[in-house]
């Protein structure tokens, strides 16, 4: 993308409504707009992060052989009517009428139409496990939404759910998906540590949450060290194995690891002090095992090996993509601007002219450029060297392309690694193959 011709509209002062720094700079790197209270337009490079974060969560869904479907956003009152939710969610809901005077809902959650359309297909034991999943806009109508993406009306949200014949059999998929959560979390280069959540009414002890270690995050987080170290994408997991799904579910959950709500004061203390870590996260997952509350309430049941009904056993398995765009930013920023990790910044680089209307430095950007149009934004304006330092910067590039009159003189550019400041002096072929790898 060229920058003259992009709609990118960024921001020179912070916006007076954003009170957090992904609020602020999601606005000003011209990521976003808003249309009305709580509610988003995601502008082009907005989009591709967007996009990007909902590739990697789809890829490891896909890897512990969940299968994606896409629900609609509009459900049917009488589906929540059937499960008992309808009166009882509260005025979150959105609740409206077509012409016919048929009410209907904008989905603020999918466990009553996935239910539904399990139990339309699936009749027997032998069709199970079943996981579903889709990434779909949801609407919540907060009282007082703030916070830019991050406590939003309107959201784009991964939902998984998961029917298994049995206890054991949810068990075990609720383990590949932690798996799976904690390998999305470490692609999009972010940590993200698992924490025992409230179970709820439901009961039960399996919920948890994760949540991205940052300075501004909305909870405290107290966790061990030990879970500091892991590699989770060159984790031998046989998911296909109960036992190795058992060895792995308890090296996660066995370190002591809680939110503030949580904390367990005793259990703390018992941490060697070297291990503690304390600060501050925000939740963009939540796994969460519910059995049969909602195959029950539904009358959703297939028939097992002795001829008998059931009711399947269920989970659900939430992340949130747009959160996590905001989240990502809280937790890789500094004063100048955003530090996009590689795996999702909209552009791997800016290539910067630093003296546009040069006929060696536009004839090097547009050679560096038409090596991957798709992956650089060329800021090919008029402005001062200045401007367009200042702009990469903001927009968190993970690389600068520098060309200016000298280096163009002798076929070579400067390159900057946003995230250290580190900067070379190479040639066009030795930074773009630093650029491009990966």
């Amino acid at each position: 993308m060229r920058l003259s011709r992009s709609f990118l509209p960024t921001l020179k002062e912070n916006p007076a409504e954003a009170q957090i720094v992904s609020h602020r700079l999601m606005l000003r790197a011209g990521l976003i707009r808003q249309t009305a209270s709580g509610i988003y337009a995601w502008l082009p490079a907005g989009l591709k992060v967007l996009r990007n974060i909902s590739q990697i969560v789809r890829e490891e869904q896909d890897r512990v052989d969940a299968q994606e479907v896409l629900m609609p956003t509009l459900q049917s009152a009488d589906l929540w009517r059937r499960s008992g939710r309808y009166d009882a969610y509260g005025p979150e809901m959105l609740r409206i009428q077509d012409r016919h005077k048929r009410e209907l809902l904008y989905g603020p959650t999918n466990e009553e139409m996935v239910t539904d359309l399990f139990g339309q297909s699936v009749k027997s034991y032998k069709d199970l496990p079943q996981v579903l999943y889709h990434i779909q806009w949801k609407f919540r109508d907060e009282m007082r939404p703030r916070f830019g993406v991050m406590r939003g009306r309107e959201f784009l949200m991964k939902d998984a759910y998961s029917f298994d014949v049995d206890y054991a059999s949810a068990v075990a998929t609720y383990r590949r998906m932690m798996l799976a959560y904690l390998r999305t979390f470490q692609r999009l280069g972010v940590r993200a540590v698992p924490m025992r959540a409230d179970t709820g009414p439901i009961g039960g002890e399996l919920s948890h949450e994760f949540l991205i270690l940052a300075p501004t995050g909305e909870s405290g987080v107290f966790y061990d060290a030990a879970l500091e170290d892991q590699d989770w994408l060159d984790e031998p997991v046989d998911t296909s194995s109960p036992e190795a799904l058992e060895a792995f579910f308890n090296r996660v959950t066995t370190p002591y690891a809680a939110t503030d709500e949580m904390h367990d004061i005793a259990a703390w203390d018992a941490v060697p002090d070297a291990q503690k870590r304390e600060g501050r996260g925000v939740e963009v997952g939540h796994i969460f095992y519910f059995g049969t509350k909602y195959t029950e309430s539904m009358g959703v049941s297939v028939s097992g090996a002795d001829g008998a009904q059931f009711f399947p056993e269920m989970g659900s398995y939430g992340i949130g993509v747009s959160r996590l765009a905001g989240a990502i930013i809280e937790a890789c920023h500094d004063e100048n601007g955003i530090i996009w990790p590689d795996s999702v910044a909209p552009f791997r680089a800016a290539i910067l002219n630093l003296k546009s209307g040069d006929a060696l430095c536009d004839e090097m950007c547009e050679q560096i450029y038409a090596k991957a149009p798709e992956a650089f934004l060329y800021d090919d304006r008029s402005e001062r060297a200045g401007v367009k330092f200042a702009d990469a910067d903001l927009m968190g590039h993970p690389w600068q392309i520098v060309v200016g009159p000298r280096g163009a003189k002798e076929g070579r550019v400067e390159l900057k690694r946003r995230a250290t400041g580190e900067r070379q002096e190479l040639s066009v072929d030795e930074a773009l193959a630093l650029v491009l790898a990966g």
